[in-house]
């Protein structure tokens, strides 16, 4: 029976079909495995299930003798030394398809917010109640409708927040290692265009691209300055791909409008400037936090386990770093 190791005990109702076929270690409690404790015991097992933010580099890799299969529980997957692993003949997974939705629906969220400055609406009259200052020329915000949304990154995330935002009446334009085909743009209704034309155009400017050596720091302060002054700047995929301290450059200065942001650069928490702008919203990477997303996450690690040692069902293989 083939064995199975999974560096986190969560959402155990999505492994059930998983359990019954192959013999799967978890956890014991809700603590995960730490790097060590997969490092003294990988060596058994024929398939690893990390988490997102469990390292699974070239070391770990060499002492899994018998792994032939890395299935990870993200969507990325920069945690995984990638190249090491497909150049040692394993297959690397991902589960993409559980996190495009509620991770469209947060960008969506945060560019809504910003735009019309509800959270910093809502925090005032928490704060100042009555002493708020509410009239027709206060708390102007930015108009949505009509408005050019500007993606970079058109893979499954970006196609879902342009069908979003086409709902709203915006004018989408996207930039993409490569074009959509004809008939997939026709049916997004998005127009392709360059790096630099979409930063001059967009009012919006939504990063869903995947996080590599390539895409590192894609936003920092030469992309800022070429961005309109008025523009809004999203983030929802990963931190790195923006320059943190650029980007809160470009806000005090005003060099951009505002932020939304759902990752970070240097880690789970935002530079402490960012906390101090009424112009940024900021939520903790909760693009996938939905308790229907994690256990449809869960059940995509089962399947991408047992769609490749049984060749039963798809396999969402990772091609390259």
């Amino acid at each position: 029976m083939k064995k199975i190791l999974v560096t986190y005990n969560m959402f155990r109702e999505g492994f059930a079909g998983l359990e019954r076929k192959y013999d799967v270690t978890f956890p014991v409690g809700s603590k995960d495995f730490t790097y060590k404790e997969v490092m003294d015991i990988v060596h058994e097992y024929d398939a690893l299930c990390p988490m997102f933010d469990f390292p699974v580099n070239k070391e770990l890799i060499d002492r899994g003798t018998k792994l032939r299969l890395i299935a990870n529980y993200a969507v990325g997957y920069n945690n995984i030394d990638v190249a090491y692993a497909l150049e040692k003949g394993l297959t690397v997974a991902n589960t993409p398809d559980p996190t495009t939705d509620p991770t469209a629906n947060v960008a969506l969220a945060l560019l809504l917010d910003t735009a019309r400055r509800v959270t910093e609406c809502d925090r005032k009259l928490r704060t100042l109640g009555a002493k708020m200052k509410v009239g027709v020329l206060e708390n102007l915000g930015m108009k949505v409708t009509g408005a050019t949304l500007g993606i970079i990154g058109m893979g499954r995330i970006g196609k879902a927040l342009c069908k979003r935002a086409r709902a709203c009446g915006m004018d989408v334009i996207y930039h993409n290692r490569r074009p959509l085909d004809l008939n997939e743009e026709t049916k997004t209704g998005a127009v392709y265009v360059t790096m630099d034309e979409l930063l001059g155009q967009s009012d919006f400017v939504s990063i869903n691209a995947p996080y590599t050596s390539d895409t590192h720091h894609i936003i920092g302060e030469g992309e800022l300055k070429k961005m309109k002054r008025t523009a809004i700047l999203i983030n929802t995929s990963r931190g790195p791909l923006v320059d943190e301290k650029a980007l809160i450059k470009a806000l005090q200065t005003g060099e951009i409008q505002g932020a939304g942001l759902d990752v970070f650069e240097f880690g789970d928490y935002p530079s402490p400037e960012l906390p101090e702008m009424d112009n940024v919203v900021l939520t903790p990477h909760i693009g996938t936090q939905t308790t229907y997303s994690r256990i449809e996450m869960a059940k995509a690690v089962s399947n991408n386990v047992i769609g490749f040692f049984e060749d039963d069902r798809p396999v969402s293989r990772v091609l390259r770093p």
